[in-house]
């Protein structure tokens, strides 16, 4: 610049903002948080009225411990889902809530006694519940605060908890109900069960792991065999030789082939003798006799599945000394489908009480009086068990026992076994103690799901079953894989088990007549009155004052007689309480849902075994129908390598660094931006590419500040006195007003965020903007400055509010910014309304033409800028070769504003051999050509004309704005 030509930078409509380029998120966002109570953003949103009610019913964390990136996730979507409904002009209501009663708890305050030196079983036991109850209200407080440091929105300062007074007197009616409808009963029969935690644990409570358990071979000798079987031995083969003292038959399948079998030779140290005949499914007699140390062996001769039919066999310690006959009964061979040859010997070794097959098999004909008690709730052989009694499958510390052991070593005495090994093989384990369980049969309360409910008259069915399978086809499920995963659970699943054996939880609210069988049609007493008088005990005390003495007198006298029945003292399963909130919430709350009907249900994949179907269950037992409308299924967070997170490998993630570091906007950004219905990734370098995303999204927030500093209602401009390009931006807006919308309606939050990140950052910042700086920096008040405000602004209102259900801190930053005041919030206003009248399909096509070409000059301009011809795209005027119909569209814009050139030409004629192309953008060529005249020392384009106006130096757009 010489030095008398004036400075002109004061006189340049610069972008003005306190908007900072650094977030500062970590220190920020507790400052919203504590203005967004201040100002009872939740509240103020309950008061607009004449808005359909939009519930998302949460499903209850368990009120023991800090919070891990699941339940970020988990809430995170959550809070989207409410949020983004309120802004579409819900009533989006949100009620936080937590399962508090459990195992979980109940562990945790057992640990403290032993501590102590301390006897659970010495406690009292409502003086033990109070303890669960206080350690429960702990954790409750500090996962609240860890969640609304997430920014999830809700009605925290009321939320649901499932040890609530009133909430157990309904769990308490729920579980009544049953009783009353003719869907409960007492049974025997074998459930998952934890020798750590001496309870029952429902399928939802076992995770699998691998676990090295004994194999053996186990021969059983026919009782009345004939011809050339009277002597061979049915072998059956197992991993768990514990059970072998409860045999009560063996199963064969008529499917499968068999062949009698003569060992000819063995190893010195087999079990087996030459001469000795064994039955096997001949795909596994090599493998079995191998194993057996049999060196050479003759298939006899094929044997029919017919030849078992009626066969009975001898109990492997049949007749061994010292056993007073324990188990000198008889072995019946029996058919079944679960037998297969795929392993073991073809021959399943069945203990009916210890295992869901065995048991099924005997349920079918009728042999329920054959069950056995012979395993206690510690695993331990109990004192009538000859040889055993005592021994443990498992001690206290899920190690194992001597159970094994024994077995097997009386076993090679009773000359009852011709191999033994080890195998690795998934196991099931307590998802809470990690340990291992075992199938054992106790009595237990269950839900009938196959007996008709009540008079089984029902529109959907007359069975629980029936019932759910047609009510999962009436809810919508996203993804719709996980309608198939819940169909064939309830398709295949057994009766519900209700009982645990804990002392931490809802009690069974029912009472059983002395001396009836639980067959009996009066074993359980069925009383409305007794029922409504423990309801109101419950609503007024809690669940304790089952516990207290002489409870059973308080509901029982007067109306029956308190000497004739027992009180039940199993507690419910938890899975029952949770499957029981909306009854005590969206039925029972003001602010709950209209008709008791949840519109969304969402959960990782796991809760299709557990809340999911726990809830369903329960609500079409009591009332006939599902819950919910629609189910939301998120998946698992992994690491960057897609590995399981574990404290042991060092790679979990916890979302309190992540806020420290990042702030919680980030951690909301990485939810957005992720397909949730599948496994998500998260690492630190995911975590930096999430954040460099917020940061060109920032600026883009950040020019649009800074470009509307002072606009006014003077400024606006109509949309049809628009200039073409800003009707563009319009049309995109009305395209993108949809895609928003029904990505928002359908929970699909990566497919929303990527489509407005993508609008952001290349629409408006790499072309919209790139563009209009020059008339937002260097025009006057022109026309095509206020249309251009006028398009910020409105693109203000839009992205502003359609970001507020991702990033709840920023745009609320953004928002205040442009509107403060004691009472402003993003989150207090709608999506704006966006007319379709401006959409315009026909000037979107003509733009699509002119971004086609603009590319091909902007790549042009690169090459010459990077070998360092030109240092700015003003410097230079290029020649774009195009072809007629795309002349004629060129002609029709100031192409050279658009490619940010001082000058352009268009030309029809050929592409000379230099010219520059794009190998994906046809019939374009274009070849560089440096810009004539002077540069412009206030808006810097190079023109013939600068100089020639009354300012000095300057081009005659500029010498207008100076006035």
């Amino acid at each position: 610049m010489c030095a008398d030509t004036p400075d002109y930078k004061e006189t340049l409509n610069l972008p003005k903002t306190d908007f900072p380029m650094r977030a500062g998120l970590p220190k920020r966002e507790p400052e919203w948080l504590a203005r967004w109570d201040e100002i009872g953003v939740y509240d103020r949103l309950r008061e607009k009225t004449g808005r359909k009610s939009f519930t998302l019913h949460d499903g209850p964390p368990y009120a023991n411990g800090h919070l891990h990136i699941g339940h970020a996730l988990n809430k995170t979507i959550k809070d989207m889902i409410v949020r983004s409904h309120q802004m579409m002009g819900f009533d989006a209501r949100y009620i936080p809530g937590w399962d508090c009663h459990g195992l979980p708890i109940e562990w945790k305050i057992e640990e403290q006694y032993r501590q102590k030196g301390k006897n659970k079983d010495e406690v009292n036991v409502v003086d033990f519940r109070q303890e669960c109850r206080k350690f429960a209200e702990g954790w409750v407080d500090i996962q609240r605060e860890e969640f609304k440091r997430l920014g999830i929105t809700g009605n925290w300062s009321d939320p649901y908890l499932t040890m609530n007074f009133h909430a157990e007197r309904v769990i308490a009616e729920e579980f009544m109900k049953f009783l009353m409808n003719g869907t409960l009963y007492q049974g025997s029969k074998p459930v998952m069960w934890s020798p750590v935690e001496k309870t029952a644990l429902a399928e939802a409570e076992i995770e699998y792991h691998d676990h090295k358990s004994h194999t053996i071979w186990v021969p059983f000798a026919p009782r009345n065999g004939s011809g050339d079987l009277t002597n061979a031995r049915v072998v059956i083969w197992t991993t768990t030789p514990w059970t072998i003292p409860s045999n009560k038959a063996v199963a064969y399948n008529a499917a499968i082939s068999y062949g009698l079998y003569r060992v000819d030779a063995t190893q010195d140290e087999s079990w087996t003798k030459p001469g000795e005949l064994y039955l096997f499914a001949d795909a596994l007699a090599e493998d079995a006799l191998r194993k057996s140390r049999v060196t050479e062996f003759t298939r006899v001769r094929e044997v029919a599945a017919s030849e078992f039919e009626g066969m009975i066999l001898a109990h492997p310690f049949n007749g061994i000394d010292g056993a007073d006959g324990f188990w000198d009964y008889d072995v019946p061979m029996i058919d079944g489908d679960h037998v297969t040859d795929d392993a073991g010997t073809g021959f399943v070794h069945t203990a009916p009480s210890h295992g869901a097959d065995d048991y099924e098999a005997f349920v079918k004909r009728n042999w329920m009086d054959r069950m056995t008690h012979n395993v206690g709730e510690e695993s331990e052989f109990l004192p009538h068990v000859p040889f055993f009694a005592g021994l443990q499958v498992f001690d206290r510390k899920g190690k194992e026992g001597k159970a094994n052991a024994a077995v097997i070593e009386k076993l090679v005495e009773a000359g009852g076994i011709i191999a033994r090994g080890r195998v690795t093989h998934s196991y099931p384990h307590s998802w809470r103690s990690k340990a291992p369980v075992i199938f054992r049969n106790t009595p237990q309360w269950f839900a009938a799901i196959d007996k008709p409910v009540g008079d089984g008259q029902d529109m959907h069915g007359k069975t629980i079953r029936e019932r759910a399978l047609t009510e999962i086809d009436n809810v919508k499920w996203t993804p719709q894989s996980g309608r198939n995963r819940l169909y064939s659970m309830i398709e295949a699943r057994p009766d519900w088990v209700l009982s645990r054996q804990r002392a931490w939880g809802v009690p069974l609210t029912c009472f059983t007549k002395k001396g009836a069988l639980p067959t009996d049609a009066d074993f359980l007493l069925r009383n409305t009155e007794v029922n409504a008088r423990i309801a109101a005990a419950f609503e007024a005390e809690g669940a304790d004052c089952w516990y207290v003495d002489g409870a059973k007198e308080r509901f029982l006298s007067g109306i029956v007689n308190p000497d004739d029945y027992d009180q039940v003292f199993d507690i419910l399963d938890v899975w029952f309480d949770s499957g029981s909130t909306h009854s005590f919430v969206l039925r029972d709350r003001e602010d709950g849902s209209e008709d008791g009907i949840a519109d969304v249900y969402m959960e990782g994949t796991d809760q299709h075994r557990g809340w999911f179907h726990s809830s369903l269950l329960q609500s079409v037992g009591t009332t006939g129908r599902a819950p919910y409308r629609n189910v939301v299924t998120h998946g698992f967070t992994l690491d960057e390598k897609g590995m399981k997170m574990s404290k042991s490998l060092g790679n979990t993630i916890v979302p309190e660094q992540v806020i420290k570091q990042y702030g919680a906007d980030i951690l909301r950004l990485w939810v957005a931006q992720a397909d949730y219905t599948a496994d998500q990734r998260i690492g630190p370098e995911i975590l930096k590419g999430t954040a460099d995303s917020y940061r060109r999204l920032r600026n883009t927030l950040r020019f649009m500040l800074g470009s509307l500093a002072d606009f006014s209602e003077a400024d606006r401009t109509a949309a049809a006195d628009m200039p073409e390009l800003e009707r563009w931006v319009l049309h995109r807006l009305a395209e993108l007003d949809k895609v928003v919308r029904e990505g928002y309606a359908a929970y699909d939050f990566q497919g929303v965020f990527q489509a407005i990140f993508n609008f952001a950052t290349v629409d408006l910042s790499a072309f919209y903007f790139d563009i209009r700086k020059d008339a937002l920096y260097c025009d006057g008040d022109t026309p095509r400055r206020r249309a251009a405000r006028t398009v910020l602004d409105l693109l203000f209102h839009r992205l502003t509010t359609w970001l507020a259900p991702v990033l709840v801190f920023t745009m609320e930053e953004v928002w205040l910014e442009r509107f403060p005041g004691d009472g402003s919030s993003v989150h207090l206003v709608d999506f704006p309304e966006t007319p379709r009248d401006w959409l315009d399909a026909s000037l979107a096509a003509k733009w699509g033409k002119v971004r086609r070409a603009r590319r091909v000059v902007t790549g042009a301009l690169e090459v010459q800028r990077t070998e360092k011809v030109i240092g700015a795209s003003l410097e230079a005027a290029p020649v774009v070769h195009v072809d007629a119909d795309t002349a004629e569209v060129l002609k029709t814009v100031t192409f050279e504003d658009i490619c940010i050139t001082s000058g352009i030409s268009v030309s029809t004629d050929p592409a000379p051999a230099e010219a520059f192309r794009l190998p994906e953008v046809d019939g374009i060529g274009v070849v560089f050509e440096k810009a004539d005249g002077d540069k412009c020392q206030r808006c810097w384009k190079i023109l013939p004309e600068v100089g020639t106006h009354s300012h000095t130096g300057v081009c005659g757009r500029c010498d207008a704005a100076l006035g």
